[in-house]
């Protein structure tokens, strides 16, 4: 067996929705250097994304404690040949540059470009995601301007598949993808109770999102949404999300419970990340706001129908997915990419349960891949 004579170091984003988006990358460059060693350097939180995945070699974390120097004097005695920083920040790469690693690339962001060895230019059609001012946010709803809309050559997918490409990785799209098996499947199954009850489908909830309530689609249209498509599909609901979702997750529980006589399997915050990956993919359809299971479930090959408001599908949205519906709101404002609405949050508001209803059903119809039993 030769000796592998290129190891390759990249620096992985910090959310999940964003990781998640990065595989493309991953893969093309897995491609491109099929003899290389690739090790990922994620953090210790999103570990469990990139278990069982062949287009990397190796996994190292850090933790929320540990400092630049401490993770920087780590990797250096790897003796890494080359090094791709895919977050913009100056942090990572200033890890990279204390791991004496002699070929550095990022994006070129003041502050941060003498410690890396090749700057990359931001790609043709780039949108910053810049948050609105509050001001800018009242101009736009008294001149009843229209939603901003930004070209689909701005999304995320594309801008990590052109860090890449500074390493020989080709920037044809492709979508999302990771690997969860089919022993991992059964062992949730049984774990968590999700075998398949009379040929009843089981549907994903996740109403939750880490960033911020500007993101949230109101707690009662999800509750309505999940009584309509029940009684059309005869599904089953699941309600994922993280630790923070568990509370909101115990309580869209019971309203759905009322409305449909029947409680759903609430998982939120009960999961590890593998075991999410699982669960999505163990389900028909799931119904999302913009957030990391979103991004997750459309990644592992389940239909997603997912909400949008402050923020926009052509910047973080399922993207080249033929299961996927976006309902959005058509605010002048929107997209605000602010964490909470200084207003009356109508991006959100403005999307009506029928229409979250019927973009689910036409993603059940247009592009499932495991057929319904009902």
């Amino acid at each position: 067996m030769p000796a592998v004579t290129e190891s390759i170091l990249v620096r992985s984003v910090n959310w999940l929705g964003d990781a998640v988006m990065s595989t493309p990358a991953l893969i093309r460059l897995r491609q491109a250097r099929p003899g290389a060693r690739l090790t990922l350097l994620a953090a210790e939180k999103l570990a469990g994304l990139w278990q069982r995945q062949p287009f990397v070699d190796e996994v190292l974390t850090f933790s929320a404690a540990e400092n630049v120097w401490q993770v920087g004097r780590r990797l250096r005695e790897r003796n890494f040949t080359a090094g791709l920083a895919m977050p913009n920040s100056i942090r990572s790469a200033l890890e990279l540059w204390l791991a004496g690693i002699p070929k550095r690339i990022g994006v070129a962001r003041t502050g941060r470009s003498f410690l890396l060895t090749t700057t990359v230019p931001p790609p043709a059609g780039a949108v910053e995601m810049r948050k609105r001012a509050v001001g800018e946010i009242r101009r736009r709803i008294e001149s009843e301007g229209e939603t901003t809309l930004y070209p689909a050559t701005a999304h995320h997918v594309h801008h990590y598949l052109h860090l890449a490409a500074a390493l020989g990785a080709s920037p044809e799209p492709m979508a999302p993808h990771l690997e969860v098996s089919e022993r991992e499947m059964e062992e949730v199954r049984g774990k968590f109770g999700l075998a398949r009850a009379a040929g009843r489908p089981w549907f994903g909830l996740s109403p939750g999102a880490e960033y911020g309530p500007a993101k949230r689609w109101p707690a009662e249209r999800f509750v309505a949404a999940a009584r309509s498509l029940r009684e059309k599909t005869q599904c089953r609901w699941l309600v994922v999300g993280g630790a923070g979702d568990r509370a909101l997750g115990e309580m869209i529980g019971r309203d759905i419970a009322r409305a449909t006589g029947e409680p759903p399997l609430n998982l939120a915050g009960q999961t590890s990340l593998r075991e999410l990956a699982a669960a999505l993919k163990i389900c028909d359809l799931v119904l999302t706001n913009d957030t990391g299971p979103m991004h997750l479930a459309a990644a592992v090959g389940t239909p997603v129908t997912a909400i949008f408001g402050s923020t926009s599908p052509e910047l973080t949205g399922p993207i080249f997915f033929p299961h996927a519906e976006v309902a959005r709101g058509r605010a002048p404002c929107a997209p605000c990419f602010r964490r909470e609405c200084p207003i009356d949050l109508r991006c959100l508001r403005g999307i009506e349960t029928e229409q979250v209803v019927a973009a689910a059903l036409r993603c059940l119809a247009g592009g499932q891949e495991k057929p319904l039993q009902n």
